[in-house]
């Protein structure tokens, strides 16, 4: 009899210690992180979806002014395209600097058409995309932060212990080696003649 007291007694200890454990380790803070990395990346898809917006008008602005620049503008819709079939936050990681790339040689190429730089439209398409460009870098900076302080708490023990627990697992981020592919200079070929503006 008294084992099975004694039985009892280490099983209620242990759901104690067990619960103890659940509390004390975060699992609400690991919810809570959770919601707001939802949170911070549905503002860096709001910004992304926004500059994938922009970029059919600008690719056909540039069209009309460097027609021989066909694979520099197929590339940028590629990428766009990417970008909008993108599913997880990785995919879109990964297919949004591709299209950072991709529109970075773009607008070195439309820098060797005068007439081009001159067109309102394309100015105006430029300057909604450098701001469209800040607010991503604002977005991605948030979700940078708050991925890196969900992240550390899911490795730190003894809360990593409930990240195993209940399945919370590391996410991912915009890295250093995502940001040294967007930085890559693009090659610009000076052998084609710019196109003069259309009539």
């Amino acid at each position: 009899m008294r084992t099975l007291f004694s039985r009892h007694r280490a099983a209620a200890a242990a759901l104690i210690l067990v619960g103890g454990l659940a509390s004390g380790c975060s699992y609400n803070k690991f919810t809570t992180q959770e919601e707001a990395i939802k949170a911070q990346w549905g503002q860096v898809d709001n910004q992304l979806q926004r500059r994938n917006d922009l970029v059919p008008n600008l690719v056909e602005t540039v069209k009309g002014y460097a027609k021989q620049e066909q694979d520099v503008l197929v590339k940028v819709t590629e990428a766009r395209s990417r970008v909008a079939g993108a599913g997880t936050p990785a995919e879109k990681i990964q297919a949004s600097n591709e299209l950072s790339g991709a529109l970075s040689r773009l607008l070195v190429v439309a820098e060797q058409y005068p007439n081009l730089r001159a067109n309102q439209a394309f100015q105006d398409l430029r300057v909604a995309l450098e701001g469209t460009e800040n607010r991503i870098t604002v977005a991605r900076n948030r979700y940078v932060q708050t991925v890196a302080e969900y992240n550390v708490k899911a490795r730190s023990f003894p809360t990593n212990l409930t990240a195993m627990m209940f399945g919370y697992k590391v996410k991912p981020n915009f890295t250093v080696a995502n940001e040294a592919q967007i930085s890559v200079p693009p090659s610009v070929n000076f052998d084609k003649a710019p196109a003069s503006a259309p009539r």
